[in-house]
């Protein structure tokens, strides 16, 4: 079991940080009240000795007499032995009211009463008991959204553990394109063992199928053109911080070709990346035509 504990000053990052953890595996609970961080260790240690990860919000919203308990709430914590880093994500003033006034945000302390910098340092002064026992703190002044993604993996996750995960779907274009598709690649132009009375019931993943669409060359060609824009770009989407991809490969009715496609470029990525999945939307429509 793993917990983080990630707080901040509004407009600091806090939310990217918990997509990042989000995105690498963890079970998110953005703005816990401090007052129920007791009831929620409770039911963790009961599965401490699970696989789960755990990562939660705590900021400002919290009512101020729950923030000025949280460093017992940290005691609670080390008595029951579990695994936790806090995490405080601070940023200049300056720099905070720029970013507010770029997003037109309304800070979350501001009001007809209080202006923007008045907002911010109430809030710093309301968040000093998390920062001051907080294990690690990260000034985002200067840090772009990637730059602070990436110090969040290395920091909290570790480089070794980020990957990102790759879906290849296959879809019939008749039925239309998939709305999460990344990437599409069409083999409608490659031979279609739909034309096959013996083939026609089968699909992509059979043999008879697969020994067919291997004889031709225009199938050959379009794998290995596929193979290697991925080869290519799959890294540069993984360094770019992409925690996901969906790669579709379409033909006509998304029963032979594509699927027999996708399961080729599953196979082979495999070896390459540790989240690698396939999918065939409409492998069986044309069982109820």
């Amino acid at each position: 079991m793993q917990l983080v504990i990630v707080s901040g000053l509004s407009g600091s990052g806090k939310s990217t940080a918990l997509h990042v953890l989000e995105d690498v595996g963890y079970n998110c609970i953005d703005n816990l009240p401090v007052s129920l961080l007791p009831a929620l260790v409770a039911q963790i240690e009961i599965h401490k000795d699970d696989q789960h990860k755990f990562a939660i919000g705590i900021d400002v919203r919290n009512a101020w007499k729950d923030l000025q308990i949280f460093p017992q709430m940290i005691s609670t914590l080390k008595e029951a032995h579990l695994p936790f880093t806090v995490i405080f994500l601070d940023s200049q003033s300056s720099v905070l009211i720029q970013r507010f006034s770029e997003t037109r945000r309304k800070h979350p302390l501001s009001d007809k009463h209080t202006n923007l910098a008045e907002a911010i340092a109430n809030e710093q002064e309301l968040l000093e008991p998390i920062r001051d026992t907080a294990d690690q703190i990260i000034d985002t002044s200067h840090l772009t959204l990637h730059e602070l993604r990436d110090l969040v993996k290395e920091r909290v996750v570790g480089r070794s553990q980020s990957s990102m995960a790759i879906l290849f779907e296959s879809f019939g274009f008749k039925h239309g394109i998939p709305v999460n598709a990344d990437l599409v690649f069409d083999a409608r132009c490659l031979p279609n063992p739909h034309w096959k009375p013996n083939l026609r019931p089968l699909t992509g993943k059979d043999k008879d199928v697969i020994e067919f669409l291997e004889a031709e060359d225009a199938v050959n060609e379009m794998y290995q053109d596929i193979e290697d824009f991925m080869s290519r770009w799959l890294p540069r989407y993984q360094a770019n911080n992409r925690s996901y991809i969906t790669v579709a490969v379409g033909c006509t009715g998304g029963q032979h070709r594509s699927v027999y496609l996708s399961e080729r470029l599953k196979a082979h990525f495999n070896e390459q990346f540790g989240d690698v999945q396939v999918r065939h939307r409409d492998i069986n429509k044309h069982k109820k035509n």
